[in-house]
């Protein structure tokens, strides 16, 4: 343990604008669009249905894999992972880990050639909901190691030594972990405090990472860190594979939560960590376009564990509201409580659906799913919530009754209580619902930005904005007639899904693509109302990005049905969810449109300014602060640690 140290407080991140932290942001983004987007097309009111359906399916060998791999898996979960154990101990077992490093699993994305297995995203999304019933803190360690740890963006960046070096020991023993955020910095990475100085041949690490999922238990890292610019280094953001027990590396604390209770999740402090040049992933600067670009795949993941989770909130819904009575019949049979039922069947049907075909148009590559595979991780994690409070609910007292004590008075130890504090960081991990609210809005307007961005760039000469003026007018000549009319029009459209005998989806279809348009519409609209205040109304652009999800889902879920009816896999009955899900998600799209322009926008944002302003102070008085003492936020000087390393690699 080193001893502590004594240097003054420092800013904790540098000092930046607004301004600048979204230029920092617009500089890691994807600039081009080099292939066709369903959801791009979407939010431009253009419904290319064709991009979706006939519904893309794997090769018949990557189904064989995969279905023996979750065979494989399904037993290992139910005669090695006691998930009760792991939420009593806060702590997964390390025979459990070993079990899984043996089965495999820490190489499922991984190719063969380097030692693992070579799933494809749809069934490595498949294991991650199976393992992930059983308990969600392995589903977040296989999560972490392989969707945003080392592995996924060595294959993408990573050089030729660098994947021969690391890969094989990821896909077979060694655990990993993405370290970007720290105790200031969250979604701002312009702020980023922790550098990397060059050093001869190596960069010295200094810094502090937060909420470092695997960091406990990690042997390898990827860190991203700032470079100063200097001779020969053109700085900026960028990523480094670092050694989890390198000299200088402390995990100075295993943080614990509400839910996950057995995820390995930490502080750690570099100081003057040596890492060779050669573990620096990409050019220098590069760091946050990789994170972003590892994430339009990783992000699915989180969305395939709520898949799961609904899946055994189905079940315990089911089976509960069959035999528990009230007034005579089983509460299933109540409207109040049957609707709960339905929503909870209809939305995980569709959140399977998204899951699926996004995954799918990952694995086949021909579609850009950077908007599908953000709208999958908004949607999953906001409806997969709502279906674990629904199932609460529904159990009523027994639903907030812990499953330990269920079981010690002699009933069914349902974890319906764990479910829920466990499914409530998906709305906060890899990115809030507010973060993704206003990255998938960036996207969804990119092509407005494109032809009129230079209009309300304030930094633009008039010369840039009158060309942008000309290209703009160009543009909408084209484009504003296309949202007049369309397919959702013609009465007939869609034919194909309304088969004879199944319910019909098409009036679905067709109100997803007249929806499309009034969704481009509204956008067109709010732009030329608020021009370059635009990016302030995040309310607004919220409810685009809502609808839009919405619309995806409704899709998804018909490409779905229609699917499984040409596969004779229980057609019938997918056309039945498929068209309970759309009407009760037709219900939510009106409701949105009619929140675009009747809000309480303008209104809060009043009472904003004077709770900040100390206006409404004596509405806080008559309780009690049970919070402790210290600093809302940890100080995180750079320097020796003066903490015990609570580093600990499971071998």
């Amino acid at each position: 343990m080193s001893a502590p140290h004594n240097t003054p407080q420092v800013p904790k991140a540098p000092k930046v604008t607004e301004r600048e932290a979204r230029k920092v942001a617009e500089a890691a983004r994807e600039q081009d669009w080099r292939k066709p987007s369903f959801a791009k097309e979407l939010f431009l009111g253009r419904f290319r249905l064709d991009l979706i359906h006939p519904h893309p399916l794997p090769p018949p060998d990557d189904i064989r894999r995969g279905e023996e791999f979750l065979g494989r898996l399904r037993a290992f979960c139910e005669t090695h992972i006691d998930s009760a154990r792991i939420e009593r101990e806060a702590k997964i077992p390390d025979e459990v880990v070993n079990g899984l490093k043996e089965l495999g699993a820490l190489g499922m994305k991984i190719e063969t050639k380097y030692g693992g297995l070579g799933l494809t995203q749809v069934y490595y999304n498949k294991a991650l909901a199976l393992v992930g019933s059983a308990s969600p803190a392995i589903g977040a360690l296989l999560s972490a190691h392989q969707s945003i740890g080392v592995p996924q963006p060595l294959k993408i960046f990573g050089t030729q030594e660098q994947k021969d070096a690391f890969l094989p020991r990821l896909a077979t023993t060694d655990i990993s972990a993405f370290l970007l955020t720290e105790p200031d910095v969250g979604s701002d990475p312009a702020r980023l405090a922790t550098t990397a100085v060059p050093d001869g041949n190596d960069y010295l690490l200094d810094g502090v990472k937060l909420w470092t999922t695997n960091g406990v238990v990690a042997d390898l890292l990827v860190v991203m860190a700032r470079v100063p610019a200097s001779e020969g280094h053109p700085g900026g953001i960028t990523a480094f594979v670092v050694e989890a027990d390198a000299p200088g590396v402390t995990v100075e604390h295993r943080n614990a939560f509400m839910g996950l209770r057995g995820i390995e999740n930490g502080v750690t402090r570099f100081h003057q960590v040596r890492v060779p040049a050669v573990n620096r992933i990409g050019p220098e600067g590069a760091g946050l376009k990789i994170a972003l670009t590892t994430l339009n795949t990783g992000r699915l993941s989180l969305p395939a564990m709520c898949v799961g989770a609904g899946k055994w909130c189905l079940k315990i819904a089911r089976e509960w509201s069959a035999v528990r009575e009230q007034w005579g019949r089983p509460v299933a049979r109540h409207e109040a409580v049957g609707a709960k039922i339905s929503f909870i069947a209809a939305t995980t049907f569709a959140l399977e659906a998204i899951v699926d075909l996004s995954s799918q148009m990952a694995d086949e590559d021909r579609n850009d799913i950077r908007i599908e595979a953000a709208l999958a991780k908004l949607y999953g994690s906001e409806m997969g919530w709502l279906i674990a409070d629904e199932l609460v609910q529904i159990r009523g007292g027994r639903g907030f009754e812990t499953a330990e004590s269920l079981a010690a008075r002699g009933e069914r130890a349902v974890p319906a209580e764990q479910m829920l504090r466990d499914m409530r960081i998906n709305r906060i991990f890899e990115g809030s619902t507010e973060i993704m609210h206003l990255l998938i809005a960036r996207e969804a307007v990119d092509a407005h930005l494109k032809v009129a961005g230079d209009i309300i760039d304030p930094e633009k000469a008039l010369a840039d904005k009158a060309k942008a003026g000309a290209n703009a007018a160009g543009f909408y000549a084209r484009w504003l007639p296309q949202l007049v009319t369309g397919a959702g029009q013609l009465p007939l459209a869609y034919g194909e899904f309304n088969p004879a005998g199944h319910r019909d989806l098409s009036g679905h279809l067709r109100y997803v693509e007249r929806s499309s348009r009034k969704l481009a519409r509204s956008t067109f609209y709010a732009m030329s109302r608020w021009q370059g205040r635009m990016e302030t109304k995040q309310g607004f652009l919220g409810r685009i990005v809502d609808i839009g999800a919405e619309l995806f889902a409704m899709s998804a879920a018909c490409v779905r049905a229609e699917h499984l009816r040409g596969s004779g896999e229980h057609g019938r009955e997918a056309y039945q969810l498929a068209d309970a899900f759309c009407h009760q998600s037709r219900v939510r799209v009106e409701e949105l449109f009619g929140r675009l322009w009747s809000n309480t926008d303008d209104l809060d944002r009043r009472v904003v300014d004077g709770v900040l302003s100390g206006t409404y102070t004596w509405l806080e008085e008559g309780v009690i602060d049970p919070s402790g003492e210290g600093p809302w936020i940890a100080d995180a000087t750079p320097g020796p640690s003066a903490e015990e390393n609570r580093h600990r690699p499971v071998r």
